[in-house]
């Protein structure tokens, strides 16, 4: 079979202005960058802001594991599946972080013969929206820095500043500087740090904001630093949010791209799920609820931190009520949920997949939880064995839930249509009654518990000296009453990545809390996770190459 790239490369794509028609956009609502992508101009938005909803899927996964799970590609062949059926969809998915693409995960236009195109630009520099967020968020730091260095009239404390530098690439040596140095024409010496730029709030500030004004107001709200009195810096202090509105207001606008199939596509926003909030912007979302029948979006890693986010921090913030949630699994990811290395998981081993599977139907149980129906999609490999398969469908039978064999990866929409069949019956036939899992009047700890025993099935958080301090700091400013944002390791429902399945009785170490009070949330570190990643013994780079002719090779 063909590389991604290689597939991508053979597309039929169609202008995308013709792209755009096919959805009812107009020529001159688009502002074109190239033949294959536009951005929606706001007077598009505001042309359809009174058309009725769409209905609203959101595709998840349980806990991703070397062996892949293939979450984007199922939600783009779910899309062209819906598409072969006659129904007017539209997907609604992040855009890459260029650290993932140039490191080990991978980039996030799908795969196989479900991709979204162009598969290259939108890996790369795309429309240019991650440099805007990086350099919006950069210029907050140099202002910090050189308020100080002219006399700190706002009295900052130099060692209590909480805003750090971004840069959009795996970068470990970043994760802890110092600037200024160098004497005192370069400013004051202080401590610093970076984190990849889909950590920024600047990016779920993007992510959240419902328009120009309301973006604008947001930045404003941004904490930068304490003062000597303990009391919140604002970025609105040091007159920052007009400068940062102006670096973001073509990226505040979505992005529109195409399937292989030639299935719509906005993309739009990037937070990593497993630091942010890992979903794409309420603007794209809106948009395409009010421009088709089925809006398809997705949510970072498992549904216990994606998923968890979009319905507790996405959904809250934007009014939004997910009519179904699609739960992404593969039956070799199971078996390693179960113990089997992954040299082995090509072989049968009915007993390992039963133990694997509850890390399925806690996931389940978890999206049942917010009122909302799912539906199981099996990524289906030649290697799955009947036993396997029937396996995992008499357990989620027992949960009431219906499982697909999706092929999407290797005959796109084809391969999905049972998928969205199933998808269709489940929207129809149940109602959803989305509930957020808490109220945001609980107290932050009450909030992290109900997260911790109910979506990751624990027996409750432990906390950090420097974590309570903060904690008490929030509640004394009152800034405590606000959505949490977890940022905890993706590969296990616990805090500990080797814990795999569905652990018991664990804890979970709560190490930093600290408020992203424009987005509006409170962001909890558990463990040791990493703001900033950084690049495997042997980077993907290594072997992204071009051609004399400009050909790329090497990207999946």
């Amino acid at each position: 079979m063909l590389t991604d790239i290689e597939i991508a490369q053979n597309a039929k794509m169609k202008h995308i202005k013709d792209v755009a028609a096919s959805i009812g956009i107009k020529e001159d609502e688009l502002e074109f960058y190239g033949k294959y992508k536009a951005k929606m101009s706001e007077d598009l938005i505001n042309r359809v802001s009174d058309n009725p909803d769409g209905k609203l899927v959101l595709v998840t996964a349980i806990n991703p594991t070397p062996a892949g799970e293939g979450k984007t590609t199922t939600t783009v062949g779910l899309g062209d599946a819906f598409s072969l059926l006659g129904k007017k969809c539209l997907l609604a998915l992040r855009e890459p972080s260029m650290g993932p693409v140039m490191g080990v995960k991978g980039g996030a236009a799908g795969g196989g013969y479900s991709q979204v195109v162009p598969m290259e630009d939108i890996n790369l520099h795309f429309t240019g929206d991650m440099h805007a967020i990086t350099a919006a968020n950069n210029l907050l730091s140099a202002l910090i820095d050189n308020h100080i260095h002219q006399g700190n009239e706002l009295d900052i404390d130099v060692s209590n500043i909480v805003w750090k530098r971004v840069l959009d690439m795996n970068d470990r040596a970043l994760r802890n500087v110092v600037v200024g140095l160098g004497g005192k024409v370069n400013g004051v010496p202080r401590e610093d740090g970076f984190m990849i730029t889909v950590a920024s709030e600047i990016m779920a500030i993007l992510c959240l904001a419902n328009d120009l004004e309301d973006l604008k107001y947001r930045l404003g709200e941004i904490i930068v630093a304490y003062n000597r009195q303990g009391l919140p810096v604002y970025a609105k202090d040091l007159n920052a949010e007009g400068a940062m509105t102006v670096l973001l207001k073509d990226a505040i606008k979505p992005n529109l791209v195409q399937t292989l199939a030639n299935t719509p596509c906005f993309i739009h926003g990037g937070p990593f799920a497993n630091i942010a909030h890992g979903c794409n912007s309420v603007t794209a979302t809106k948009l395409a609820l009010k421009m088709a029948d089925y809006a398809i979006t997705e949510a970072g890693f498992g549904a216990d931190l994606g998923a968890e986010k979009f319905m507790d921090i996405k959904c809250r913030f934007a009014g939004l009520k997910p009519d179904a949630v699609v739960i992404v699994a593969t039956v070799r990811a199971l078996k390693y949920n179960g113990g089997v290395a992954k040299a082995d998981l090509k072989e049968e081993n009915v007993d390992a997949l039963l133990k694997g599977i509850p890390n399925l139907l806690k996931h389940i149980e978890n999206m049942q939880s917010f009122k909302v129906p799912v539906v199981v999609a099996l990524n289906r490999f030649d290697t799955d064995t009947d036993s396997e398969l029937n396996a995992v469908i008499d357990a989620c039978a027992k949960y009431g839930v219906e499982v697909s064999m999706s092929e999407v990866f290797a005959k796109g929409g084809e391969g999905g249509i049972d998928l969205a069949q199933k998808v269709i019956k489940a929207i129809d036939t149940t109602k959803s009654e989305f509930t957020p899992l808490y109220d945001t009047n609980l107290s932050i700890k009450e909030k992290i518990n109900e997260i911790v025993t109910k979506i990751y099935g624990g027996k409750g958080a432990v906390y950090t000296t420097k974590a309570n301090k903060q904690i008490k700091q929030l509640e004394d400013l009152g800034l405590d009453k606000k959505p949490v944002c977890m940022a905890k390791t993706q590969y296990s429902l616990s805090d500990d990545p080797t814990l795999l399945g569905r652990p018991e009785d664990f804890e979970i170490t709560i190490s930093k809390v600290r408020v992203s009070n424009g987005a509006g949330f409170i962001v909890v570190e558990t463990g040791d996770i990493m703001v900033m990643p950084g690049l495997p013994k042997k980077p993907a780079a290594n072997n992204i190459d071009i051609n004399i002719d400009g050909k790329i090779t090497g990207l999946f």
